[in-house]
Parts: C-alpha cells; structure tokens; sequence
C-alpha cells in the first residue's frame, strides 16, 4: 500500500511541477500593415453583377483568397457617408459616437454644423477654408486610436480620401496625418490639427498635377458599350444632365465640361477620381515607409467616386457599371504594390463601404413598383402651419436628416408640453403620403427596441445632437432630384454592404450569418491585441477570430 502511494505521490508530483512550468502563451504576431478600404456607396450586389467584367487580380482576389462576410449590414440610420466611416472605426453607432449625419442643426449654436468642420484649426497647402477641419465632432476613438495608444503613439496612422470626412473620421483623434482632395488646387491637402505644413513627399506630389493630366482626357467607356449588359441603356431619362451635355451619354468630354462644371472638382464624378486616390494611397506607403517598422501602421484609404457617380446617375447606368469596372483596375494595382512593398502575408486589408444605394424612384415606378418622391419643403411648410394654428407659433427651429428640432424656450415660454407638442406633430405627420413612421425623441429616449426600423432610428438617435421627431419614409421613397439617387434609409438597400478581409491571418472561405458594420472595429482590435475603442457596441466577428 505503502508502495503505491508514493507512486501516486510522485506521479502527482511530477504533473503539478510540468503545469508549472509550462510557458505562457506567447502573444500572437501582428500584421505589419492594416489597409482599410471603403467604397463610397458600394451596393453588396455590385461584387455579383459586374463579376464577369472584373480581372482577376482586384475584387475577385478579394473575394476568392479572402473571407468574404456576405450578410454585412449597418445597423442604425441615417446611413450618410460621415456616419458610416465613423461607425467603421470606432465600432460602434451615432447614439454614441455623435456624427448623427454628414451636417445637422448645431443646438448649442442654433446653425448647422458639418460633421468635421473645426474653425480652431487652420488649413495646410491651400489658401481655402476646405483644411479648416478635423475629427473634434466624434466623441469616442477609433480602432486607429487605439492602435496608436497601444504602440505608444510609434504606429502610423494615416487616412486618405477625395472626401475630407471620410480620410479624418477613419484616421481618427491621434493620427500622424489625414489628407483629403482641394479642387481649388487640383491635389492633396490637410490641416494645422494634424500638421503645420505639408510633407515634401505631398508637395511633390500635388506638382504632378495629377488630376489635370486625367482630366484632359474624355470619359469613354473602358470595353465597347455594347458589352455593357448589366446596365440600362446608355441615353435614359434617369441620369443626371451635366452642364454642356444635351444628353447623359458617353463619352462625357471632360475637358470641355470642366469650366462648367467645378473646374479640377469634376474629377470627383469620374472614375478618374479613384484613380489618383489610388495614386496618392500608393505615394502614401512608400513616401512614410509603412508597413516597414516593428509596429503595426495603419492606412484608411476611402474612394470617393462611386457615391458621386451613384447620386448623378443612379445604380443602374452605364457610368456606374464601367467606374466599378475602373475600379477593380485601381484596387488590383494597389493590392499588387502591397504585396511587393510590405508582403500579402504581412498586411491585412478589409474592404467595405459606407453604405449602399437605392434605385431610382422614378424607374421603380415605370416598372409598377411602389416608389415616390418626398417634397420636404413642402412638407415643412405644412407642418408650419399646423403648429401656428396648433400653438400660435411654428416652435420650429430646423428639418434636417428627416428630423424636427423645437424651439424649446419657446415651448416653456408657452408652458407647453413638449411630450405633448412631439406627440401631435406625429400624429399629423404620420398620414402624409410616402411616411412610413414617425417616432418623438420622448420615445427613443424611453422605449427599447430590438428590430426593425425603430431599432435603427434608436441606434442613430443621439439625445444631445439628435431632433424632437424622427420620420421614417417608405420603402422606394425619398427627398430628391428626379435623377439619379440618394441614400440614409433603414431598408437593406442601403444597410446591405460587402465586408471582405484579407491577407495576414486570413483563411479564405465566406458566410452568410449576420454581421454589423459595428463588428469590423472590434474584430480588429481583437486582431491586433488591442483594446477596443472606448465606445464600442460591435462583437468580434467569431469565424475570423477563432
């Protein structure tokens, strides 16, 4: 007996001692560079429709060596480009990290407010107050701040976009740089928030003078037109008119329209314009060395073009079809120099968009689909005058982003009921043709909703920033010019966008289980081994971070 139990003793021994002494988990290695891309008005759809028209080496690469998330939707409203990037890197909706919209009714100031306007900051290689802008307006970090915290401030972080909203708001509070396109110059600005001059690389790069060169040059079709079958035909009454065109057809002379049309600013309504983003996110890399240190750098590089081109000409046209197939050139070329400056197995690129598109309205309805166009001038005057009759006095400060903002002052100063005033205007509201629903803030700040498009309203509703009443139009309706399209619904054609990660650590596959555009920031973070942003809602993504 004796004899077995020091056996038992030892053999015990034996394993307490290799449990201690087994090394901790070493942490995982880090990709040296994060490239995130987003496609400005990007239908999920589009990745399928134009397949047979990309090569191999852009989308397609994507998709076939990447994991593809195909059930990626946004999960608040109003999907505007500001929100959407913002809601990208910090992880998490406009309830929390204020850019309710692209510009809203300030009322703090009682005037509106642009989503990265900074009149504390000054602009940086123009004379134009285009650089008086910054990511102050954001109230949480990004994914990009975090990683620059985490690397004590040694990362490189810098975003890059035709738009300015969308290089500042993915680069983040402590990024090194944030450049966005001046048209009065024809190249690349930023400002004093991030630096006191322009690098000499940007410099030398603006002298190029880039986007002159592109633009002396018509916009053609890349393959004869006649190859363009994904699309309606090329002359249709659903396309925006330039000034100096009889008709919305090609090939659109670029050279003569200019003056007419926003001078160098035109290239933003071209494919052109993805092409020296691509330019400038490749002069990017090289000139700061990124992905070349012993931390992770990250480059936020946002293509602009496409949302111009949607809301000119709508989903459906020709111009649309051959930017994507333009595009898919542009993304092949910088995923090529990628993989030759930093390795595919030492860069993680994700890929998605900020939000989608609709059709447009008026070609719904040649088909007998229900669609309509909202007049909200219209709409506002009545609702002006019901709240004179109503109250003695409109009470109404501003409608913006579909939303009412009272004169509350006024209302104490009547000893009204605000809850009552933001119930009546519902109710009066509710019957006009083309709403699908109205919610008061009273509502959103009590109630909790858990699907739907009320869910989505609440998630977009920021108490401070947000207005009294919130509407909703239905489904194929919204406020705009009978061409062309807009976006910021809850419906899945605007909310329904592709997500595709690739390269380091990514095992090529794809799943159609629900992902919020939310879960990006954080997947990330989980990825890199760094906190997430401080305002996070979003779930690391489970079949890319197993």
């Amino acid at each position: 007996m004796k004899y077995i139990l020091s056996i038992l003793t030892t053999a015990l021994s034996a394993q307490l001692f290799a449990q201690t002494t087994v090394k901790p988990a070493s942490p995982q290695p880090k990709p040296k560079l994060v490239v995130g891309i987003v496609i400005d008005q990007m239908r999920y759809d589009y990745i399928y429709r134009f397949w047979n028209k990309f090569g191999n080496d852009g989308f397609r690469r994507l998709v076939n060596e990447g994991f593809f998330c195909r059930n990626t939707n946004y999960n608040y409203v109003p999907t505007y480009t500001g929100p959407g990037h913002a809601s990208i890197y910090t992880g998490t909706t406009p309830m929390v990290h204020g850019i309710i919209a692209n510009d809203w009714y300030d009322k703090t100031t009682g005037k509106n407010l642009y989503c990265v306007e900074d009149h504390n900051t000054t602009s940086v290689g123009t004379t134009a107050s285009e650089g008086k802008r910054s990511p102050v307006n954001m109230l949480t970090t990004t994914i990009t701040d975090e990683l620059r915290i985490s690397s004590n401030m040694k990362s490189k972080v810098i975003g890059v976009a035709l738009k300015d909203r969308s290089a500042i708001l993915p680069a983040g509070h402590a990024a090194n740089a944030a450049y966005w396109y001046d048209g009065s110059i024809g190249g690349f600005i930023s400002s004093a928030y991030y630096l006191k001059e322009l690098p000499q690389w940007v410099q030398e790069f603006n002298k190029k003078e880039l986007a002159q060169k592109y633009l002396n040059q018509p916009w053609n079709t890349l393959i004869p037109i006649e190859q363009y079958t994904e699309s309606v035909a090329d002359d249709n009454k659903y396309e925006f008119i330039a000034k100096g065109e009889t008709k919305p057809v090609f090939p659109h002379n670029l050279p003569e329209l200019m003056k007419a049309n926003g001078g160098l600013n035109i290239i933003r309504s071209t494919p052109f314009g993805n092409s020296l983003t691509k330019d400038f996110a490749i002069a990017t890399i090289k000139s700061e060395n990124l992905g070349k240190s012993e931390t992770t750098d990250f480059l936020a590089v946002s293509f602009s073009s496409p949302d111009y081109i949607g809301h000119a000409y709508g989903p459906n046209s020709v111009e649309q079809e051959d930017n994507y197939i333009r595009l898919d050139k542009d993304l092949a070329e910088l995923i090529a120099f990628i993989d030759t400056q930093v390795g595919k197995n030492n860069a993680l690129i994700f890929l998605t968009a900020d939000h989608a598109a609709p059709e447009v309205p008026n070609y719904l309805k040649d088909l007998k689909i229900p669609a309509g166009y909202i007049n909200e001038k219209k709409m506002t005057d009545t609702l002006k005058k019901f709240l004179l009759k109503t109250y003695g006095d409109t009470l109404m400060l501003s409608f913006s982003n579909q939303q009412v903002f009272l004169n509350h002052q006024a209302a104490d100063a009547k000893r009204l009921d605000l809850k009552q005033v933001e119930e009546a205007i519902a109710e009066f509201v509710q019957p006009m043709t083309g709403i699908a629903e109205v919610l008061t803030a009273n509502t959103l700040n009590t109630a909790s909703f858990t699907e739907g498009s009320r869910y989505l309203m609440q998630k977009g509703f920021n108490s401070k920033r947000s207005g009294d009443v919130l509407i909703n139009y239905q489904p194929g309706w919204m406020d705009y010019m009978p061409v062309g399209t807009t976006h910021g619904s809850p419906y899945s054609y605007d909310t329904h966008v592709p997500l595709i990660f690739y390269g380091w650590n990514i095992k090529p596959g794809s799943s159609s289980e629900q992902v919020y555009i939310t879960d990006i920031a954080a997947t990330l973070a989980m990825m890199l081994n760094i906190q997430f942003p401080n305002g996070c809602t979003g779930k690391p993504i489970p079949f890319l971070v197993k």
